[in-house]
């Protein structure tokens, strides 16, 4: 049973990533962090909560920073998500309410009180994990793992040439996590753009699980029809989910050691590079996939949910 924390900015993936968490009999979810990213983190927080409670699970919700280290805050990505996060699903006021502390806090509390069992998943940009390094010198210590989606190697990014979308918005914060070492693990582009969920799998899903599946499908429509229209793709790449699912199934993923550096300026700024001469020690990046065992591993579980 993996002891697991998602940071979120839920967004329509992260959507899929947290209702796959509530379905699998490995996971203990102990809790989520909000971030900005998809949309604002006071919206990211209130959709963080609609989720638990629409999946009926009690865990806490702690909010996060509201914007990155260095940088300015940037306009969430609302032609991809929507307005309010969901795609066309209206905003709608959970009953519950986040924690008085905040997400570094509650990561670093959560990592003392779990030591050696905790694993962090961030699955938007990494200024909560960031802070929580730099906050608690023993964070990275007390950790099992931090299981990153973001980056990519080899693959191009998908927001410039050169990035992909959360190490983009917080660069700085993710150069930060790349000192991490071998508790770090990357799941990012080179890997996630070849896992693709089809609307007949939504359908599926839909068919088998009528709530939450349900949910799942009528939020897809949206980000469906931006796949299409932007990437030109009959599908969205299964990028959050994939990262929880490397939480429990590292096996699915083929992974290299590698020293990491963000860039941090310029036209590249985002970018993940392999930094061999930087005397940083390697982190784990996925550079290969069991592509249709991941896809089948999330319908399954899905399946499962009411």
């Amino acid at each position: 049973m993996v002891k697991l924390i998602i940071d979120t900015d839920p967004g329509i993936d992260d959507a899929m990533a947290i209702f796959y968490a509530a379905a699998a009999p490995d996971i203990e979810l102990l809790g989520l962090t909000t971030i900005f990213g998809n949309v604002t983190t006071a919206t990211a927080t209130r959709n963080a909560l609609r989720l638990l409670e629409a999946a009926g699970l009690d865990v806490p919700v702690a909010a996060g920073a509201a914007a990155p280290l260095v940088l300015p805050p940037f306009t969430p990505s609302a032609h991809v998500h929507g307005a309010e996060g969901f795609g066309d699903i209206p905003a709608a006021a959970p009953k519950g309410a986040p924690l008085d502390e905040d997400a570094a806090e509650f990561l670093c509390r959560m990592a003392r009180e779990h030591k050696g069992e905790l694993v962090v998943c961030p699955i938007g940009p990494l200024t909560n994990i960031a802070l929580a390094m730099q906050s608690d010198p023993e964070f990275i210590g007390n950790v099992k793992s931090i299981v990153v989606m973001g980056g990519s190697l080899e693959e191009g990014g998908n927001i410039t040439g050169h990035a992909e979308a959360n190490i983009y918005h917080d660069p700085h914060a993710a150069d930060v996590v790349c000192q991490g070492g071998d508790k770090v693990v990357f799941v990012g582009l080179d890997v996630t753009h070849r896992i693709l969920c089809r609307p007949e799998d939504f359908a599926a899903i839909a068919a088998k699980s009528p709530q939450l599946g349900g949910m799942l499908q009528q939020m897809s429509h949206f980000y469906l029809k931006f796949y299409l229209e932007v990437a030109g793709k009959t599908g969205c790449s299964l990028h959050d989910p994939a990262a929880v699912i490397a939480c429990t199934h590292p096996e699915l993923f083929g992974m290299r050691n590698v020293p990491l550096a963000v860039s941090c300026e310029g036209e590249t700024s985002g970018a993940t590079l392999a930094a061999a001469d930087s005397g940083r020690a390697p982190v784990k990046v996925c550079m290969a996939v069991e592509a249709d065992e991941v896809k089948s591993l999330f319908l399954r579980r899905l399946a499962l949910l009411p």
